[in-house]
């Protein structure tokens, strides 16, 4: 119910009320009046002062004292109700106000009033979920900070030893200063790739990013990522398999996003695949969806990890981590579900002994309602 239309349904009723006690109080003092009232007050000043005028005026003065009391009664039992509830919305406001917001006003009707007190209580509910989302937003931030200020801390860390020692020249001969150089260089792309998950999980996360979507065949797309992951894959010992129909799978994407988001988890799947061994990507249709996943083996983990996986700044155990692949911030995962979400689709993991299977699914006519992309032709 509106402002307008509540105020008018209050003056409306203040006005039957009103109507009412006058046209009750003047029936009933003209009833008294008529049977006890002014008969008995004429005979006694009668009796005593026959001749004066007296008699009429404390006749009239009694009708007008019975009147005022009727009303005054009437109006009062009429509007009892209305004033309880309005110093009962007045006393909930003013302990929302004081900042009492698990303050409820209790609701006594379905009338106009009882209306208004549940629009207090829904605006109340309303302003704990702010507090609330804000709190937690702070919190975000402070954890952000936390873990990017721990995570780069390490290997600048290193980075100040390898460069002291080169300015020292505390090196024995060429080689060890070449190693030097090259351990230093490893580091600052360490931190390159924390600063770009960082920056690209805060775009994310935003409510800022903008996907510029096109029509691709993802079979075509995967290939040529493999192909570039392939290389980094045999250095470790890792041997990359497909597993796919040599058909279009045509998909509405931004090629960019989601690029990062398999390479996310070609990544992961290395990082943690027992050595030597394999990695499977299988691509298929099912139902209205394709459905990519990157399959691998290694060591078990339990189903609380396995919840908090796709969390941000989680990380693995060292013992589950390849020491020779450097440590991330954690963001990987999580950037990847993001994304794929930003898609219309969805990203998860099945695991059973050891056996990973991470999975995205994606429509294969995404409903682009809220992002301005093209539709290129494949």
């Amino acid at each position: 119910m509106s402002l307008l239309n509540w105020k008018k349904s209050i003056r409306l009723r203040l006005l039957g009320s009103l109507l009412f006690s006058l046209i009750a109080s003047f029936f009933g003092t003209a009833l008294i009046n008529e049977n006890l009232g002014f008969s008995i007050v004429n005979m006694l000043w009668g009796i005593l002062l026959p001749d004066i005028i007296l008699p009429k005026l404390v006749g009239a003065t009694f009708s007008l004292l019975s009147f005022l009391f009727f009303f005054l009664l009437i109006f009062f039992f009429l509007m009892r109700h209305i004033v309880r509830q309005m110093r009962t919305l007045a006393d909930g406001l003013m302990a929302l106000a004081k900042g009492d917001l698990d303050y409820r006003v209790p609701l006594s009707g379905q009338d106009e009033l009882g209306e208004v007190a549940q629009n207090i209580n829904y605006m109340a509910e309303q302003l704990q979920s702010m507090m609330r989302r804000e709190r937690q937003i702070e919190t975000s931030k402070m954890e952000l900070i936390t873990h990017v200020s721990h995570d780069l801390r390490t290997p600048l860390t290193s980075i100040i030893g390898y460069l002291n020692l080169l300015k020292n020249d505390d090196y024995q001969d060429l080689d060890e200063h070449k190693r030097y150089i090259n351990n230093a260089f490893n580091k600052t792309q360490q931190m390159k790739k924390l600063i770009d998950d960082l920056f690209e999980y805060t775009r994310l996360t935003s409510g800022d990013a903008t996907l510029s979507f096109h029509k691709i065949d993802l079979g075509s797309l995967l290939e040529q990522i493999i192909t570039e992951f392939e290389p980094i894959a045999q250095e470790l010992s890792i041997t990359v398999k497909r597993d796919w129909e040599q058909t279009p799978f045509p998909a509405h994407v931004d090629v960019e996003k989601l690029v990062r988001a398999i390479d996310n988890l070609l990544m992961n799947a290395l990082k943690f695949s027992l050595k030597p061994g394999d990695i499977t990507v299988r691509l298929a249709e099912r139902g209205d969806c394709i459905v990519l996943a990157v399959e691998n083996r290694g060591k078990p983990i339990t189903e609380d990890q396995e919840k908090l996986l796709f969390e941000r700044f989680y990380k693995a155990e060292p013992s589950r981590r390849d020491r020779d692949m450097p440590s991330g911030a954690g963001l990987g995962l999580s950037i990847a579900r993001y994304i794929v979400e930003l898609h219309g689709g969805k990203i998860g993991l099945k695991h059973a002994n050891g056996h990973f299977t991470f999975f995205i699914e994606l429509p294969k006519a995404a409903q682009i309602t809220k992002y301005n992309g093209s539709d290129d032709k494949l």
